[in-house]
């Protein structure tokens, strides 16, 4: 049973991703341009992340910081409620999670789902995958999604070690019927983003 939502789960992620970059193509257009023209800087961010398995991949959003964010200041620490070094449009693609829509792409190419954990950097909170603990690598064993349990609940209230085993829950959780729950409780999540926005 198994294998047949992973392979149910799979096409759902073709489809539904290039069906949402048809879509969504203006809207990513005129993004793109605001970004462009608004701070120096590339319009997609560009950064390795680890996988399935372990293996590396690049994952792409819009650009919502200044260049070389990570070096600078807090480093991979973000402070959500006034870090200086994200830009004005930044703040409010983050906001709306309007910056994780290039990831649709990453879907497309089979780098990434649409649902499953979240793509850490490959030096944080562990140094490459041969550094994590045994119990902590099960989070490798599906594709890493744009959402997922941790970020439709905890997202950065709990430590990585946490937040690593609520990825472990949706792994051994993992059927088509609770990455729909997921999806929905990210859509009301970001919709009361949405409304404290404005």
């Amino acid at each position: 049973m198994r294998k047949i939502n992973l392979v149910i789960k799979r096409f759902a992620d073709v489809v539904l991703s290039l069906v949402g970059i048809i879509i969504l193509f203006p809207i990513l257009l005129v993004v793109a341009t605001v970004i462009k023209v608004s701070n120096p800087g590339p319009v997609l961010f560009k950064q390795e992340r680890l996988g399935k398995d372990g293996e590396t991949f690049y994952i792409y959003k819009f650009r919502t910081m200044i260049v070389n964010a990570e070096h600078i200041g807090d480093g991979l620490r973000v402070r959500e409620d006034g870090d200086p070094r994200i830009t004005k449009i930044g703040r409010f693609l983050r906001a709306t999670s309007l910056d994780e829509l290039p990831q649709l792409m990453n879907v497309v190419l089979g780098t990434m789902s649409l649902v499953g954990p979240r793509p850490p950097v490959t030096y944080h909170p562990y140094k490459g995958y041969e550094n994590y603990p045994e119990w902590a690598k099960k989070r490798f064993n599906m594709r890493p999604g744009i959402t997922g349990l941790t970020q439709a609940t905890v997202r950065n209230s709990v430590s990585w070690d946490e937040r690593i085993k609520v990825d472990n829950e949706y792994v051994d959780k993992f059927n088509i019927l609770f990455d729909i729950k997921i999806l929905f409780m990210t859509v009301n999540s970001s919709a009361k983003k949405r409304k404290h926005l404005w």
